[in-house]
C-alpha cells in the first residue's frame, strides 16, 4: 500500500560497544530493527530462518557504514538451532549479550477453532510463545548487567485479533504475560518489555490480510495511515537502550492510536 513520505531522526549511539542478537531478522520489522541497533552503535546477530537475502544484504549495509554484523540461519523452534546462534554470538563478538530482540513469530494460517487441530495450535504456540522462551533461556548465561530483552507480542495479544487468529492472538497474549513475569523474575539485572504493533506494512499483512480491510484500518487510525517497521524498529532500539532504564514489563502499543490500553 501506497505510504505517505515520513522522514526519521538520525538515530544516537545509545548502544555503542553493545552486542545484540535479532531473531527473524531477514526481513520487515526484524530487519529494521537489526539496521536500527546498529546504527545505535550495536554490533548485531542477525537470524534468519528463510529470508537470507534481507538478512545478509543488512549486515553488508550495517558493514559498509562502519558497524559489525553477522547473519545465521536458525529455526527458533529448535534449541540446537537457538544455542548455536548464542555461541556464534559470544565468539564473534566476544564477552557478552547486552540485547535480545525476539522477533520470530507468525500467524501459520487463519484458522477457526472449529478448523483447527491440535497440531496447529501447538506450531503457533511453538513459534511465538516458546520460541521466545528459548531465546531467552539461552541468552541468560551472558547477559550483561542492565542488559535488555525486548519481545514481539501483537495488538492481537490484547483483542483476540481478526478473523482465524484465536490461536496466534492466545500466543502473543502468553508473550505479554511472559513479559510481566520475565521483568519480575529477571529485575533488577535485566529489563524485558514488548511492543504490541497493530497494522504495520508488512509481508505479514501482504499475506493474510485483504487490501480493502487494511485501507479501512488505516482511515479509522487517528495517525490515518499504516505503520511502518522503522516506526517499530524505533521503540524497540529505545527500549534496548539506557534511556528507558526504568521501564520493564511492560507491553507498548504501537498502532498509530487504533487501540488505546
Amino acid at each position: 500500500m501506497s505510504q505517505p513520505d515520513i522522514t526519521y531522526a538520525a538515530p544516537a549511539r545509545t548502544l555503542d560497544g553493545k552486542t545484540a542478537i535479532v531473531t527473524g531478522g531477514g526481513r520487515d520489522i526484524g530487519r529494521a530493527c537489526a539496521l536500527r541497533l546498529a546504527a545505535a552503535g550495536a554490533a548485531v546477530a542477525i537470524n534468519y530462518n528463510s529470508s537470507a537475502d534481507g538478512a545478509q544484504s543488512a549486515v553488508s549495509e550495517i558493514v559498509e557504514g562502519g558497524g559489525k554484523a553477522l547473519a545465521r540461519q536458525g529455526d527458533m523452534t529448535s534449541d540446537d538451532d537457538v544455542s548455536a546462534l548464542v555461541r556464534e554470538t559470544v565468539e564473534r563478538f566476544g564477552g557478552e549479550i547486552d540485547v535480545l530482540v525476539h522477533v520470530t513469530g507468525g500467524l501459520v494460517a487463519r484458522k477457526t477453532i472449529a478448523e483447527m487441530d491440535v497440531a496447529h495450535w501447538n506450531r503457533v504456540m511453538d513459534l511465538n510463545a516458546t520460541s521466545f522462551m528459548r531465546m531467552v533461556k539461552a541468552v541468560l548465561p551472558h547477559m550483561s548487567h542492565g542488559g535488555a530483552i525486548v519481545g514481539l507480542a501483537s495488538q492481537a495479544g490484547r483483542d483476540g485479533g481478526g478473523p482465524g487468529a484465536v490461536a496466534y492472538g492466545a500466543s502473543k497474549g502468553a508473550v505479554m504475560t511472559m513479559t510481566r513475569g520475565l521483568a519480575k523474575e529477571l529485575g533488577p539485572k535485566i529489563r524485558v518489555n514488548s511492543v504490541c504493533p497493530g497494522m504495520i506494512d508488512t509481508d505479514f499483512h501482504n499475506i493474510f490480510t485483504k487490501d480493502d480491510v487494511r485501507k479501512h484500518v488505516a482511515s479509522i487510525t487517528p495517525l490515518k495511515r499504516e505503520g511502518r517497521s522503522e516506526d517499530v524498529a524505533n521503540l524497540v532500539a529505545y527500549l534496548a537502550s539506557d534511556e528507558a532504564a526504568f521501564i520493564t514489563g511492560a507491553n507498548i502499543d504501537i498502532n498509530g492510536g487504533l487501540v488505546f490500553s
